[in-house]
């Protein structure tokens, strides 16, 4: 066991675990943040995507060793309130059907957003071809993404 000191969603935690604990577990069951969610364990799915000094990335392969020189947000993080953008546009189209996945879709979305502010059909294709979504609500996802992004495409 060894401690970390963590900085996730703005706040300080400091933690006794394994270095090599994937960060998804430490999130969820040491410091109870159950929005980021275990799909795969191999970094396929992307249900587990946090960001990581605003970059997506996946919790599940993440250990915490590497992930505590970083500020770590997930989907509790990303506004208090549901505020952000994408988590709007997802509630304005009624993104979700069984919703398990989403957390990781709107932490991707957001991220892209981040880089590019506008991005194309192709540019959200590409940057979200990583997480799976078993209803298929990926014609809304895109959709979504386009009105957080303020645009009509």
């Amino acid at each position: 066991m060894s401690v970390f000191q963590l900085n996730v969603n703005g706040s300080q935690y400091v933690v006794d675990v394994d270095g090599n604990m994937p960060l998804l577990w430490v999130l969820r069951d040491v410091l109870g943040l159950k929005g980021t969610k275990f799909g795969c364990g191999v970094a396929q799915c992307g249900a587990c995507t946090v960001h990581l000094d605003g970059r997506a990335a996946r919790s599940c392969i993440t250990d915490v060793g590497v992930a505590c020189l970083s500020r770590i947000t997930t989907i509790e993080g990303l506004s208090a309130d549901g505020s952000h953008a994408c988590q709007k546009a997802w509630v304005e189209l009624g993104v979700p059907q069984c919703g398990f996945c989403q957390p990781g879709q709107i932490m991707t979305a957001a991220a892209l957003l981040a880089a590019h502010p506008n991005p194309d059909d192709a540019q959200i294709d590409r940057a979200m071809s990583g997480n799976i979504c078993r209803c298929g609500t990926y014609p809304r996802i895109r959709a979504a993404i386009h009105k957080a992004a303020g645009s009509s495409s």
